[in-house]
C-alpha cells in the first residue's frame, strides 16, 4: 500500500490489485479512514471529518490525472 501523499492530519494511500471503481484511501491520524472515488472525489465508504481532510481533498482535486495514472499502474 504505497503512500501517495502525506499531510499533517492524514495520508493518501492506494492498494495494488484493488477493486473498482478507481479510488484512493485517506487515512487520518486518529485512525479514521475513507475510500474516495478518483473521478468524482465522492467518499464511497468510511467517515471522516471534512475539515480534517480538506487539504488532502483539495490536493486530490488538482491531482486527479496523477491519481488515475497511479491507479492504472498499480491495478493493471
Amino acid at each position: 500500500m504505497p503512500t501517495i501523499a502525506n499531510f499533517g492530519s492524514c495520508v493518501i494511500t492506494m492498494y495494488a490489485g484493488d477493486h473498482p471503481p478507481p479510488h484512493f484511501h485517506i487515512r487520518a491520524n486518529d485512525g479514521g479512514e475513507a475510500l474516495v472515488e478518483i473521478v468524482s472525489l465522492e467518499i464511497l465508504r468510511g467517515k471522516l471529518v471534512r475539515r480534517e481532510v480538506a487539504e488532502a481533498m483539495d490536493w486530490a482535486s488538482t491531482h486527479q490525472d496523477f491519481l488515475m495514472q497511479t491507479w492504472k499502474e498499480l491495478n493493471s
